[in-house]
């Protein structure tokens, strides 16, 4: 059974600009549920705008934990 989790994410654009120079590779999450979630912030890429990251999320885990999709919900 896949589990999913919702979030809201907001990094600058400062921080984003870190993922593409190397400096960081991981975000750290809340779920509405209160469960935080280390996510690699390649996945957020799709997501970057002049503004950074901003917004809110559905992450789907496979039933082994692992990543099977993130989606902006708003």
């Amino acid at each position: 059974m896949k589990r999913q989790y919702l979030f809201s994410a907001f990094l600058s654009r400062e921080k984003c600009l870190l993922y593409y120079q190397g400096s960081i590779r991981y975000v750290v999450v809340t779920a509405d549920s209160g469960e935080r979630i280390q996510l690699g912030l390649k996945h957020f890429q799709p997501y970057f705008s002049a503004l950074g990251l901003r917004g809110r999320f559905r992450l789907t885990l496979t039933e082994n934990g692992a990543f099977a999709g993130l989606e902006q919900i708003n």
